[in-house]
């Protein structure tokens, strides 16, 4: 009589009972476990971003209309936008001349005229006044003031000296005063930002 062998492989080699189903509850509790934590950063990160934004009083500063119509050649008035002084200067056919004049390889910070202003309005020169050394606010944009060896501006504080198209041209300034985003809306009235 021959003897059967117990121990042999039946050909169901599958695990047992219920271990299969552990190890998709283990995957689902770890992916449920990220999924939560993700939901927590997100509450504790989405107010912190949002006190970032900028206040209601700086987005209704957020654009500027002047009326050029007043402003005759040669002359610069201050405005304001977001709360920062700007310059709008109406240049003079010399003036415009004078900085076409200036080879851009000798500039500091080359730009040309036609770079710093819109084209066919070469006359409407539009920058921030804020000299970009230590953020002073440069003279020559009001009646009188001291306008710098150049015709343009003059910072008070350290000595920066801009020509008529606010290029920097001496002084501790490593830039040219910033031209912000503008748009002419009719040929006498621009909004800047």
């Amino acid at each position: 009589m021959a003897s059967v062998d117990h121990t042999a492989s039946t050909g169901n080699d599958a695990a047992p009972f219920g271990e299969e189903d552990s190890y998709r509850r283990r995957d689902f509790l770890s992916i449920a476990a990220v999924a939560f934590g993700g939901v927590g950063v997100a509450g504790v990160l989405v107010p912190l971003v949002s006190q970032m934004a900028p206040s209601a009083d700086v987005l209704a500063e957020s654009t500027t209309e002047i009326d050029l119509s007043a402003i005759a050649p040669g002359q610069a008035i201050k405005s304001t936008f977001r709360k920062q002084p700007l310059f709008v200067r109406n240049l003079t056919p010399a003036e415009i001349a004078e900085a076409n004049k200036v080879p851009v390889g000798s500039l500091r910070d080359p730009e040309t005229l036609a770079q710093r202003t819109k084209e066919g309005k070469a006359n409407w020169l539009i920058t921030l006044g804020v000299c970009t050394h230590l953020g002073c606010v440069p003279l020559g944009a009001g009646e009188g003031e001291v306008k710098g060896e150049y015709g343009g501006y003059f910072c008070p504080c350290h000595g920066s000296v801009y020509d008529t198209a606010a290029r920097i041209r001496k002084g501790p300034a490593p830039k040219n005063l910033e031209v912000p985003d503008y748009k002419f809306t009719s040929d006498t009235v621009v909004v800047v930002g």
